[in-house]
C-alpha cells in the first residue's frame, strides 16, 4: 500500500504536461489551449485532494 503515497505526484506530472501543451498551442489560432488548461487545473486540484485524503486516512489508521 505504500505506492499510494506516490500516486498524487502523477497528477502533478500530468498537470505540468498539459500546461506545456497549452503554452505550445497558445499562438496557434486553429487550436484551443483552454481544454489543456482545464485538465491541468483538474490535475492540480486532484493532487491536493488526494494528498489531503491520504493524510486523513493516515491519521485515522494511527488512532486505531
Amino acid at each position: 500500500m505504500s505506492y499510494l503515497k506516490y500516486t498524487p505526484y502523477i497528477y502533478i506530472l500530468f498537470a505540468i504536461f498539459f500546461i506545456y501543451d497549452a503554452i505550445v498551442k497558445w499562438d496557434d489560432p486553429t487550436k484551443t489551449p483552454l481544454l489543456s488548461l482545464l485538465i491541468a487545473a483538474l490535475g492540480i486540484f486532484m493532487f491536493f485532494f488526494r494528498r489531503r485524503f491520504a493524510k486523513k486516512m493516515e491519521d485515522r489508521n494511527r488512532k486505531s
